[in-house]
């Protein structure tokens, strides 16, 4: 037998503690009752003392009346609807009917202190009030008696009791509690306390400590006893297993020899085998390829669907708003070459003469509008552009708009000179409105927050402050371009509501739009989420970038970034 086999096992010994679970509750049933009867004994006295006071203070009747029906008559006075003009006096006279009803209740125990063994030495009596307000709405002081005696020190302190109760109201917000520190017992009648309680303590210890004494003993032999029977089972199972083994070993040795023939054909059958599996993987490898080929071609196709499908749908939805507004526009042209002739070389012909070239560049700017939004970007009109002459001409045509009807001022910082890109011309100036647009309606949303905070002022004069300031509030588009080595950057900064980080996450995004229930500025219609993400189309043929820099109420600044072409 190896020596392995001789190792005894660990005893377990959780698996008797159910054996000794009646043993283990009853010493604690045993503890708990010495220890309840011991804490019953030490509080006993004390508890006494404090029903003995409680009862002074309830029953005690001064002016036919107790503390606590004194103190219910002083809150319902306070409480009472219908004032009269001596309401004030009558507080007055029921607090001080209060305090002399507690001064009487103590000085006799103060003038007769340490001469009648009953009579407690009072020290302080305090009545506070919670939820209780006098007629100036403040919360009512205390009411407080301090006795001239000063308080015990030193060892005596610990002879100090507080008494604390509320006593009923019959009000659910107001609340009164009375507190009350004396000094009931004399040292020695402490001391003999004291002595007590270390009597049953030691009558508890020698009860105790016999007990758990002989717990031990009985749990020690039992488990003595319980691990001898598992060291007999386990060696009687342990020479059955040795003689098992003995007469397995021959039979093993057999199988040895049988199992080594088998190996070797297994062998060959593995090796075929993994030459067929080795193909097989082969195989379905190169068909994973072709899927996964096919699959990027198929999403390759079904965005570029995606994309015409969105622009044709632009397109046909532009065209029809610009046929409609061409067609509205024959008859006033028309109207105003017939007031024209009629007018003959006066001031109104001059007059109607401007009015039609307003209406032709409005005719004109329609066609360009729907040339534009027909035309796919993946299919634009290559040309060379030069994009400060672009962001000038912006500035050229927004800034009256921007300061007669938008009420906003529309700058731009542009270098002199040229910068030219390669790109498709309407795209480009349809993308760099779009970016107008945007930096529009932010300020207009800034305005009507600056107006809707100020609404909700409740102060008049600061509310008057902040529709004046609101009101006065101007909104701001500045256009900067500048070289960036290889590139030239474009900038469209306003003073807007700004965005969130979630916004500024999505805004590129087709149909993304914060707008879409809130009408813009007199008569234009909610945001549809098309402007943006027309921009990012536009820049991603263009081979361009956008960075987004914004915050909630401090403005956006949108940076467009193209690599420039050698002049």
């Amino acid at each position: 037998m190896s020596s392995s086999a001789l190792d005894a096992p660990r005893f377990p010994v959780w698996r008797y503690a159910g054996r000794l679970v009646p043993l283990a509750v009853l010493w604690a049933v045993l503890v708990g009752l010495l220890a309840w009867l011991l804490a019953t004994r030490a509080n006993w006295g004390e508890e006494s003392d404090r029903a003995d006071v409680r009862e002074w203070i309830d029953n005690t009747r001064v002016f036919r009346k107790t503390l606590a029906e004194l103190v219910k008559e002083y809150v319902d006075l306070l409480h009472v609807e219908n004032r009269g003009p001596d309401h004030g006096d009558r507080v007055k006279n029921k607090r001080a009917e209060i305090e002399e009803h507690m001064r009487a209740m103590v000085e006799p125990t103060r003038m007769y202190a340490g001469q009648l063994p009953l009579f407690p030495n009072v020290y302080s009596l305090e009545i506070e009030f919670a939820g209780v307000t006098g007629g100036d709405a403040r919360p009512v002081e205390p009411v407080v008696w301090t006795s001239p005696k000063p308080r015990p020190g030193g060892s005596a302190k610990a002879q100090l009791r507080t008494l604390e109760f509320a006593p009923p109201l019959d009000r659910p917000s107001a609340r009164a509690r009375v507190r009350c520190v004396y000094q009931l017992h004399s040292f020695n009648r402490m001391q003999k306390q004291q002595d007590e309680f270390r009597f049953w303590q030691t009558i508890a210890t020698g009860v105790l400590v016999p007990t758990t004494l002989l717990a031990v003993f009985v749990v020690g032999r039992f488990v003595r006893r319980e691990q001898a029977r598992e060291l007999e089972k386990w060696r009687a199972a342990a020479e059955a297993e040795h003689r098992e083994r003995d007469l397995l070993a021959a039979q093993v040795e057999r199988e040895l020899i049988e199992r080594s023939l088998l190996e070797a054909r297994v062998k060959q059958q593995e090796l075929e085998r993994s030459s067929e599996e080795l193909g097989r993987k082969l195989l379905e490898q190169e068909l994973a390829a072709a899927k996964l080929t096919n699959r990027a071609a198929e999403a390759e196709r079904e965005a570029l669907e995606m994309k015409s499908q969105l622009y044709a749908s632009i397109g046909i939805m532009a065209g029809s708003y610009a046929h409609n507004i061409k067609n509205l526009l024959v008859r006033p042209n028309d109207l105003i070459t017939r007031c024209m002739e009629a007018a003959g070389n006066t001031e109104q012909h001059g007059m109607l003469e401007e009015v039609k070239s307003t209406l032709g560049t409005v005719t004109e700017r329609l066609q360009q509008i729907l040339r534009t939004v027909r035309r796919d970007p993946a299919n634009a009109e290559v040309t060379q552009v030069d994009v400060y002459a672009l962001f000038r001409e912006t500035q050229r045509t927004w800034t009256e708009m921007g300061r007669d009807k938008w009420k906003l001022a529309v700058t731009a910082v542009v270098p002199p000179g040229a910068a030219l890109v390669t790109g498709d011309l309407s795209h480009m100036q349809q993308a760099v409105e779009n970016l107008v647009f945007n930096a529009r309606d932010a300020t207009f949303e800034m305005r009507n927050y600056l107006r809707d905070e100020a609404k909700r002022e409740t102060d008049p004069t600061a509310r008057r402050h902040k529709l004046l300031a609101a009101a006065s509030w101007k909104g701001e588009i500045h256009l900067a371009a500048h070289r960036d080595g290889e590139y030239v950057v474009l900038e469209v900064r306003d003073n807007g509501i700004g965005m969130t980080d979630e916004v500024r996450r999505n805004c590129l995004k087709t149909h993304f739009t914060t707008k879409r229930d809130n009408a813009l500025y007199e008569g234009y219609s909610a945001g549809m989420g098309l402007g943006l993400s027309f921009v990012a189309m536009v820049l991603e043929h263009h081979g361009g970038s956008l960075e987004i820099e914004s915050a909630p109420l401090r403005g956006t600044t949108f940076h467009v970034r193209f690599p420039c072409v050698e002049s």
